[in-house]
């Protein structure tokens, strides 16, 4: 069976994971997060030059915690998009590098199909059919997913603006909270009450998209009640703000399992690691009779492993590789795994 050596460096995260039949045997991560913070967001330029530096030794401390060395590896899976594209050029660069001078298969593969098969690792294979919500600061998603490697994804919608996760650090922002927004978000809700201010639930009316995602008009609801709120609750407006985007999440998802009459749900991305979102989901999908499937909180976040898997499902599935000269897509949408 052949060791996966996966490699993501498609933001601020540097990581790299070996994945073997589905079984995750090592990983590290070096995050470049710090030297974000001061900027409220994201650098592209810093970010790349982080990967530059941490590109080596991560994969190597990868290598250390698996207790293998690069000659028991059998295939490179690295991401080539969506991403920023000076970062993605880091990780693609060295996965042609370690192909070219080891003659080992090198697989280019969507970002979001490695947080899909991120779940694998958890709860092995998925379902003939299921449903995917995909939530990070990038992409909200719902989609109908098959065959990861065989099969197209099926987009049923996709947010109209705002990502859930760039609201989430949007409004952190708002109440004077540091980025990145959502894990300091979810820490301050544990002491608010998520009944506290009424925001409003985007594309919920009778009119409005079933499926479909914006969190542009929530934020902007946050901001106003922040403008004119003196004596502002931080944790209560935290939680209720968390409260709405995991009761639009949760509840567009579970219609989405019932419009494709599928029983199962897979949460992943970042936000996937929200507290509020995990409760509320497991507890709606729990009262439909929907099996939740949600990766443990390290393989919510963007990580080696996840690339790892879904290089280590095309393996197995006979995938042909992709070629030396496979390049970057910083923006296309999920419809394929592999992206040659």
């Amino acid at each position: 069976m052949t060791i996966v050596l996966g490699i993501e460096t498609s933001c601020d995260e540097t990581g790299v994971g070996l994945v073997r039949d589905g079984v995750l045997l090592g990983q590290a991560l070096a995050s470049s997060m710090e030297e974000h913070v001061r900027f409220g967001g994201v650098v592209p330029e810093i970010a790349a030059r982080a990967h530059v530096y941490a590109i080596v030794p991560t994969i190597q401390a990868a290598l250390d915690d698996a207790g293998l060395t690069l000659d028991d590896v059998g295939a490179i899976a690295v991401t080539t998009g969506p991403g920023l594209a000076t970062a993605l050029h880091v990780g693609v660069a060295a996965a042609k590098a370690i192909a070219a001078a080891t003659g080992l298969p090198l697989y280019g593969v969507h970002h979001l199909a490695g947080h899909a098969a991120a779940d694998t690792l958890d709860h092995g294979p998925l379902p003939a059919r299921s449903v995917g919500l995909i939530v990070s600061g990038g992409h909200t998603s719902l989609l109908h997913v098959r065959d990861l490697t065989r099969t197209p994804i099926e987009h049923l919608s996709d947010t109209l603006d705002d990502a859930a996760g760039e609201a989430f650090d949007k409004v952190a922002r708002l109440l004077g909270l540091p980025y990145p927004g959502g894990p300091v978000i979810d820490r301050v809700a544990a002491g608010g009450d998520p009944t506290a201010v009424r925001f409003p639930r985007p594309l919920t009316g009778r009119n409005d998209s079933r499926l479909g995602f914006s969190f542009s008009g929530l934020k902007t609801a946050v901001a106003r009640y922040v403008e004119r709120t003196p004596d502002l609750d931080v944790a209560d407006t935290a939680a209720s703000f968390q409260e709405a985007v995991a009761d639009v999440l949760t509840r567009k998802a579970l219609l989405a399992c019932q419009d494709q009459r599928v029983d199962t749900l897979v949460i992943v991305g970042g936000v996937a690691a929200n507290s509020r979102v995990r409760s509320l989901a497991q507890e709606r999908c729990d009262a439909a009779g929907i099996e939740l499937r949600v990766p443990r909180l390290g393989l919510c976040t963007d990580n080696g492993a996840m690339i790892a898997a879904i290089g280590d499902l095309l393996v197995r599935d006979g995938a042909k590789p992709s070629s030396l000269d496979v390049t970057v897509h910083p923006t296309i949408e999920l419809q394929t795994a592999q992206l040659v």
